[in-house]
């Protein structure tokens, strides 16, 4: 599995850079796109493949020794994978029907945002620590 160490430190550095450039990412496209509703859907979509890039790096995280140094990212994938599967249902649900268990879609969405910035904070606390190069 030793093989797998290097690559997956390449994985690591350009899922926690995606991560947090997909932030500004999402600001310029609502910025400069004047159909929100189009630069939703295309933020969205940008949001849901992080899920799927970060799922990736825990399942490769699961195949090395030491996966125990990988928890921050863990971490981060769990709050993704809550985002995208649980929160984002109660956005869809706010935005077609007005609310979603006494919550707006704004809020909704604050609540994602919230979860989002803590899984890139959970990244860059793995970053820091540099605890993942060592497995």
């Amino acid at each position: 599995m030793k093989i797998l160490a290097r690559p997956f430190r390449v994985l690591i550095t350009l899922w926690a850079g995606s991560l947090w450039s997909l932030l500004w990412v999402a600001a310029v496209m609502f910025r400069f796109l004047s159909d929100r509703h189009t630069a939703g859907l295309i933020a969205a979509r940008l949001f849901s493949i992080e899920t799927y890039l970060g799922l990736a790096a825990a399942a490769l995280a699961l195949l090395l020794p030491g996966r125990g140094r990988f928890r921050w990212g863990f971490l981060a994938v769990a709050l993704l994978a809550t985002n995208e599967w649980i929160v984002k249902r109660w956005m869809n649900l706010a935005l077609a029907h007005g609310s979603a268990l006494g919550l707006g879609f704004g809020a909704w969405h604050g609540v994602s945002a919230g979860i989002y910035v803590l899984a890139c904070l959970c990244v860059v606390v793995m970053t820091y620590k540099d605890e993942y190069r060592h497995a």
